[in-house]
């Protein structure tokens, strides 16, 4: 699934960036609050099990300070479509639990030390015990997803899982790729990311029984908030440290994972340039003085800003989904979360 092009910028949404002050997560936190508590009440009833190490796993990083962005905007999203139901909060319960599970299952994958400034899990307990808690809270998810009684909700959330896993997979084997297109990566980060946004916006619309028109709005919404926030986070990874990121700097290019910001310098630089990239992403130029040499070469080609001026296109678009929405606090709160999710690079 190839993500979808950024659209024009529409000359009468609310622009991203804020002349007064920073955007933040704030307003959506105060939209949600209520909801959330019910949503947390499912998250700890759920994650429990006779297991002790399941929730004392799950636990360690489901409470290790996370935004919970992902099932704020399930219960965001129902809000703007005016539901007045209960089913969404086992839904963003499931949401949350479908990426805690790709969170612990990433960590092994890529054999990451932090998370969110803390321990990943796999250090803690091992990659074992991290990949089967991880499938435990699959299984809980799709236990709640059961629940909501609606198969379409059950279709879309199942396929998002499976989307995730195909991103996931095709990252794996564009790892150390040098030669790794645009256009794959943007499949990819459409796919791990961008997918479970779309599809937490969307079952807000399902459950509240709105129209087709109303879900692929929020669809698209959630879609390219998603690749927003990727974009943002790809860029930052070169450009934070750890203590700001909550995980570890030049995680990716350590990885070798070949990113927005990669291909843009790789392409743009000098044969010297395509040297070193070639030789940093197949893993021999790993040390701190060659993270600060790929960061000099993306800021001389230019490539961190045009990866940020990328993730401001799709982050318009995602604004420009919500026209046909009433304006309201929920519309409002939406729509910061995207300037927030921009805004985290500067």
């Amino acid at each position: 699934m190839t993500a979808p092009a950024p659209g024009p910028i529409s000359g009468n949404v609310h622009p991203i960036g804020r002349a007064n002050g920073e955007p933040s997560l704030t307003p959506m936190m105060a939209l949600v609050a209520d909801g959330m508590n019910q949503v947390n009440a499912v998250i700890l009833d759920r994650m429990q099990s006779r297991i002790p190490l399941i929730p004392e796993l799950a636990g360690h990083l489901i409470a290790g300070g996370g935004k919970r962005m992902r099932p704020m905007l399930t219960l965001a999203c129902a809000q703007l479509v005016g539901y007045a139901g209960s089913r969404h909060y086992k839904l963003a319960a499931a949401v949350e639990f479908i990426h805690t599970a790709t969170l612990l299952h990433d960590d092994v994958v890529d054999g990451s030390g932090l998370r969110r400034g803390r321990k990943t899990a796999n250090i803690i307990w091992g990659n074992s015990a991290s990949v089967l808690v991880g499938d435990f809270l699959f299984s809980r998810a799709f236990e709640l997803m059961v629940e909501a009684e609606s198969l379409k909700v059950l279709k879309i959330l199942s396929n998002a899982s499976a989307v995730i896993a195909e991103g996931e997979v095709n990252q794996l084997t564009a790892q150390r790729r040098i030669d790794t297109s645009e256009e794959q990566y943007l499949d990819i980060i459409g796919a791990k990311t961008a997918a479970l946004f779309a599809a937490a916006c969307r079952i807000s619309a399902v459950v509240a029984d709105r129209d087709e028109t109303e879900e692929k709005a929020l669809d698209v919404y959630g879609r390219n908030l998603g690749i927003a926030f990727q974009l943002i986070d790809d860029a930052i990874d070169y450009e934070s440290d750890g203590a700001t990121m909550g995980k570890d700097a030049g995680d990716d290019f350590r990885d070798g994972k070949v990113t927005l910001p990669v291909i843009l310098a790789y392409a743009r630089g000098s044969e010297e340039d395509r040297a070193f990239w070639k030789q940093a992403i197949a893993g021999n130029r790993v040390s701190d003085e060659d993270l600060a040499h790929a960061t000099g070469l993306l800021r001389k080609t230019g490539a961190i800003n045009d990866t940020l001026a990328r993730a401001r296109l799709y982050g318009q678009r995602a604004i420009d989904a919500l026209g046909r929405f009433d304006t309201g606090k929920a519309k409002a709160a939406l729509t910061e979360a995207v300037e927030f999710a921009i805004a985290r690079a500067y």
